[in-house]
């Protein structure tokens, strides 16, 4: 009956979670907010069917480890250090301003300082997938505004790591008082210590040997294993061995592959593993979600909303213009990070676990997340109406701009990427060769995508752009750079190239593409994928063979044009 628990709990989530989450995609919302009301739909407090609790939330903790990993993966420092001079004090500002408002707010209602504090922390944390999302639809992610606010979740999500791991060491079973607490703590530092170091020498040995054996073998469930398990197996090694959070170690061991030549391939076809089980996490805690709480505890609620929606922006606004930004830089960043989300759920799980957290305290976590993230795609478009009413006012707005930074200088050190002519060819065969060539040579700068790692560090050794990764994930040809590109030349035999077409052709509408197909009946396929010129190996071949047939036959020039014209458009159409 326990196998059979297990489908029904997986089947019900999945179906409404795809249901509820198509339904507020359509509507304009997040996603999120769909699993969420997907699992108060499945959970206890609803009628119908419903799902072990027990069983999605250890399926959640797999879910909890993909997310940590898929964190620690696109961590990188030097994007934390290009806008350190706003990210990191505005984070460390707004994390404690929001902690201290919580704690506040929760002890008010009768909490004890501890929960109070943890329930702070919580709202501190806003969710990273909301706000890329955001960000996104606003074509703001790649601009200074996007810059400063992924560099703020970066500090953010250090802060959670580093909240994860003394948490347990303050309110876990070997937590006392004086010496006791200060030794646990200090046992918990070296546990901590020891893991990275062998978090390091693996990352820096067995880990990349490991997927260099893997990757030649070309086989895209292997690789997908392989980063699979290195994920679970460190996480799992911190608690068992270390005797520290599996989040950390999960975290830990993105970070090493992270470092890795594979870490695009990595985020790229092994992350959407995590995001399956992300969807149970998010059920899972929508499932927590007490309907009948909202209204024996109004107050709280609104005032823990509150906190996140005017403590938090506000706080996070007077930080960025305190260091001297553009009000538009300012206001974009604070109402990005007026949301929490799945950082505040495991926070407030493990507040919980630890008999921390009272039991209304999860209900409401919830709750202020579903809220929350429901306004803010609607409040960031509202700023922008803002930003242009004040904008129209010439006055105002160079009062509100008096003291910001030059415009130069507005984003702390990010520069923008410079303009010039960019190509991305997929392959590096024969044909692939030909065209880098000729492309350098002729002053466009060419990305080669590739899935040989010997190839792609050997044009990176030449010092021609190279990405290794599947050309038919959106990751691998935005950081190809598609979106800002020319022209896309397909030379590999790709299986799935009308995909990666559609996806080129969604991040930038007017790159031109070029593709190789081996068949002539792939032809109008691909024109009707985005193809602007198609080249089929069957008609180049054909045409060969016609033009030194005709040759042989004593043929003129004038008669060689004209056939080749014609058997042209009976191969290609006209």
């Amino acid at each position: 009956m326990h196998g059979y628990e297990l489908i029904a709990t997986i089947a019900g989530g999945f179906t409404a979670a795809m249901v509820f989450g198509y339904i507020t995609q359509r509507i304009g919302l997040s996603p999120l907010v769909g699993y969420l009301l997907a699992g108060l739909l499945v959970g206890p407090h609803t009628p119908g069917f419903t799902a072990d609790a027990g069983l999605a939330e250890q399926l959640a903790e797999i879910g909890v480890i993909l997310l940590m990993f898929g964190v620690g993966l696109q961590f990188h420092f030097d994007e934390l250090l290009a806008v350190k001079r706003v990210a990191v004090p505005g984070a460390v500002a707004q994390s404690l301003v929001a902690t201290v408002l919580g704690a506040v707010v929760a002890h008010s209602f009768g909490w004890s300082w501890s929960a109070a504090i943890v329930l702070g922390l919580a709202l501190s944390v806003a969710s990273t997938v909301v706000l890329v999302r955001v960000l996104s639809d606003n074509r703001d992610l790649h601009t200074p505004t996007g810059h400063i606010a992924v560099g703020w979740l970066v500090v953010e999500d250090l802060f959670t790591v580093i909240v994860l791991v003394v948490l347990p060491a303050l309110f876990g079973a070997s937590a006392g008082s004086g010496s006791a607490l200060a030794l646990a703590l200090g046992l918990t530092a070296v546990k901590v210590v020891g893991l990275v170091a062998f978090t390091a020498f693996v990352g820096n040995r067995a880990i990349p040997w490991l997927l260099d054996r893997v990757a030649e073998t070309r086989s895209r469930e292997l690789f997908t294993l392989a980063v699979l398990s290195i994920a679970l197996g460190i996480a799992v090694t911190s608690a068992e061995v270390f005797g520290v959070s599996m989040a950390l170690g999960a975290f830990l061991a993105g970070m090493v592959v992270g470092r890795s030549e594979y870490s695009l391939r990595a985020a790229s076809e092994a992350l959407p593993m995590r995001d399956a089980f992300a969807v149970l996490f998010f059920v899972s805690a929508g499932m927590l979600l007490d309907p009948a709480h909202l209204i024996e505890a109004p107050l709280l609620v609104a005032a823990t909303l509150a906190v996140v929606l005017i403590g938090k922006p506000l706080a996070a606004l007077i930080v960025v213009l305190l260091l001297r930004h553009p009000v538009r830089v300012a206001l974009a960043v604070a109402v990005a990070l007026a949301q929490i989300g799945e950082f505040s759920f495991i926070l407030a799980a493990l507040g919980r676990d630890l008999g921390v957290l009272p039991p209304e305290a999860m209900p409401t976590v919830v709750a202020v997340a579903i809220v929350s993230i429901i306004l803010n795609p609607p409040l960031y478009r509202a700023m922008h109406v803002v930003e242009r009413w004040a904008s129209e006012r010439p006055r105002l707005w160079r009062l509100l701009n008096a003291w910001a930074r030059k415009p130069g200088d507005a984003h702390g050190g990010v520069s923008p990427a410079p303009a010039s002519h960019r190509a991305v060819i997929i392959g590096y065969g024969p044909t692939g060769r030909t065209l880098t060539r000729l492309l350098s040579d002729n002053g466009l700068r060419p990305t080669v995508i590739e899935l040989n790692m010997d190839t792609v560090r050997r044009l990176r050794d030449d010092g021609f752009g190279s990405i290794y990764g599947d050309a038919s994930h959106r990751d691998v040809l935005t950081a190809a750079g598609v979106h800002e590109s020319r022209v896309l030349i397909v030379t590999a035999d790709v299986p799935n190239i009308k995909e990666v077409i559609r996806l080129a052709r969604e991040l930038n509408p007017k790159l031109r593409v070029l593709a190789r197909t081996a068949h002539l009946r792939d032809v109008d396929g691909l024109h009707s994928a985005g193809a602007n010129e198609v080249f089929s190996g069957e008609g180049e071949v054909a045409l060969a063979l016609t033009e030194a047939i005709l040759q042989r036959l004593g043929a003129t020039a004038e008669q060689m044009d004209r056939e080749r014209v014609r058997v042209h458009d009976e191969l290609f159409g006209a």
